[in-house]
């Protein structure tokens, strides 16, 4: 089986729906308000930029080398943002050390990746046409 980034951004729509699933059921009894407001951000960004995954080839259709360094810089960028927030929202539900913190400076990180990402898709959209 050939591992594409179609195959990637379709099981990360998957984990997606699961991480979706496990927060709305399991974790909402366990986790503050703000806690779940953090977990459904980084569900609805991986959803998000997963679904960019699978729509960055179409748009650039002949440029593979792009499409795959875009999809790359995205997957990048799920898992510093969306797992960094993971993270920090079962932090005391996992009773994991306040030092743990310090993964919440990844989240900023991952969020600029986002942007390079997106701006990186509308050059070679635009170079394209």
């Amino acid at each position: 089986m050939k591992i594409n980034t179609t195959t990637i951004g379709a099981l990360l729509l998957a984990i997606g729906v699961m991480l979706g699933a496990f927060g709305a059921h399991a974790l909402k009894q366990v986790l503050s308000v703000i806690e779940i407001e953090n977990w459904k951000t980084a569900v609805q960004y991986q959803f998000i930029h997963a679904l960019a995954i699978l729509i960055t080839p179409l748009l650039l259709q002949h440029k593979l080398k792009q499409s795959r360094i875009i999809s790359l810089i995205f997957m990048i960028g799920i898992i510093c943002f969306s797992g960094s927030l993971y993270v920090l929202s079962c932090k005391n539900y996992l009773n994991i050390s306040s030092s743990i913190s310090a993964i919440g400076m990844i989240t900023p990180l991952g969020g600029l990746l986002f942007i390079v990402g997106w701006l990186m898709l509308a050059y070679f959209v635009v170079k394209r046409s």
